[in-house]
């Protein structure tokens, strides 16, 4: 096991990863920018370092920067926890050859399953489900372009290869409207991911979106730890996810979840991962794989009593899975609410200091923030400053500590969406179970309607 660790992360999963390791035993450094110099992981760090300003290009995004911390601090491993540098084939490749373990995957696993068409063909290799798309990346030739669409059937996605977290993507419901969003498309792709290519896949209505959390060491050990629904989304983003999915039979659950196991092995994959999918009609379609820890990771962990932030540290060192797929039992409901600094309902950032804060408690009840009362949230930054979680021996129970919970959560002198997730743990079709990836937007939609 590692004696020293580096947490190249902020926020509340830099926090996260510094509690797994003092549980292990494992010294913390934690680096920083300027602006983050008060934050309470900062402060509980065995030692930190400052690596530069505000910006996330002259800091956490400082690959110099953050291998020269390690290397001041004799650190032997580097977590890049969420975001940032953790999907970056060549930061990890730059760690492993600095002489520092990467705790993710192998670089190859990262740009395998980062570019979106090889994945989709090491998926299909792999026989798990895909969307019915294009084969491989659009071609040049117009007339190709439109047969393949012709041949998919509108509607369908122009999505970019590079791409994630919701961006390079574009509907198209006619043919006159194809050749056009493909441009677009290319081109917002060059500008945001240095990566033209661009595939098509048929566009599903009202699919939900269904993920799988895996585990893998290195000698080609995989299980799957269950499922979690993440439909209520806007824009791409989750708003709130839950484990286990309400309604999709377990015998379907457990098909896929053994075909993504199944392709860890053949991939020869290592560490945590999460295979996406969209869920209609009875039918799972891949649509890619995150090569690192998810926000939303603590719903699989109250569920399954498994640390997924420590069994990745412990696949890094070399250890073996001692966890086999007989012993993953999945027990009760838990779901997770992500609070935002920012407007509830338009949405807009809302940085500033903290002037009251007091996180709720009670049975199941759990809180993931780096916030306190006079913290100053800037506006640097994504604007998740915690993560509230309930957990219910049913999911009924799991929405009533939800709905006491945000009850008693006080954040006073910023904006949070708060308000929302109140509103959703009302809402009858959220109740019920199985809203789809447009419901939350299209609820919005009508709200707004209504007010105007």
């Amino acid at each position: 096991m590692f004696g020293k660790l580096l947490i190249a992360n902020r926020g509340e999963i830099a926090l996260r990863i510094q509690r797994a390791c003092r549980e292990l035993g494992i010294r913390t450094v934690v680096v920083h920018s300027e602006v983050d110099a008060d934050a309470k992981y900062v402060k509980l760090a065995d030692e930190s370092v400052c690596i530069g300003p505000a910006p996330s290009k002259e800091s956490y995004l400082n690959v110099p920067a953050i291998i020269a911390a390690a290397e001041v601090t004799d650190a032997e491993a580097i977590h890049p926890g969420y975001g940032f540098l953790s999907e970056n084939a060549d930061f990890a490749e730059r760690v492993e050859r600095s002489g520092f373990v990467f705790i993710g995957p192998r670089p190859e696993s990262i740009r395998l399953m980062g570019d979106k068409v090889s994945a989709k063909h090491a998926m299909i290799a792999a026989a798990v489900p895909t969307v019915p798309g294009s084969d491989g990346v659009l071609p040049e030739d117009p007339r190709e372009i439109v047969r393949v669409a012709r041949a998919v059937g509108y509607p369908v996605i122009i999505k970019a290869a590079g791409g994630g977290g919701g961006r390079g993507m574009r509907v198209v419901h006619t043919e006159a409207a194809l050749l056009s969003a493909v441009t677009m498309t290319r081109q917002e792709a060059q500008t945001a991911f240095s990566n033209p290519n661009v595939y098509m896949e048929k566009f599903l209505e009202n699919p939900r979106h269904i993920e799988i959390q895996v585990l893998a060491d290195q000698y080609r050990n995989a299980i799957w730890l269950g499922e979690r629904d993440c439909s209520m989304q806007r824009r791409h983003q989750k708003i709130l996810e839950e484990a286990p999915a309400p309604g999709i039979p377990r015998k379907l659950i457990e098909r896929i979840g053994d075909r993504c196991a199944e392709a860890c092995r053949k991939i020869d994959y290592r560490g945590a991962g999460t295979f996406e999918f969209l869920y209609e009609n009875g039918e799972f379609y891949f649509i890619e794989m995150n090569t690192r820890v998810q926000v939303e990771h603590p719903v699989t962990e109250l569920v399954t009593g498994i640390d997924i932030v420590q069994q990745q540290i412990r696949v890094a060192a070399g250890e073996r899975l001692t966890i086999r797929q007989r012993d993953v039992v999945l027990r009760g409901h838990a779901i997770e609410c992500r609070i935002n600094a920012e407007d509830p309902y338009r949405f807009t950032p809302s940085p500033g200091r903290i002037t009251a804060w007091h996180t709720p408690g009670g049975p199941g009840v759990r809180v993931d923030s780096h916030a306190y009362a006079g913290y100053v949230v800037p506006p640097n930054y994504d604007s998740m400053i915690g993560k509230l979680l309930c957990y219910g021996d049913t999911r009924d129970q799991a929405i009533a500590r939800m709905r006491i919970a945000l009850s008693e959560a006080v954040v006073e002198g910023i904006s949070t969406n708060i308000p929302l997730h109140r509103e959703l743990m009302m809402d009858e079709k959220f109740v019920q179970g199985g809203t789809s990836i447009h419901y939350l937007e299209k609820r919005l939609a009508e709200k707004k309607a209504n007010q105007g």
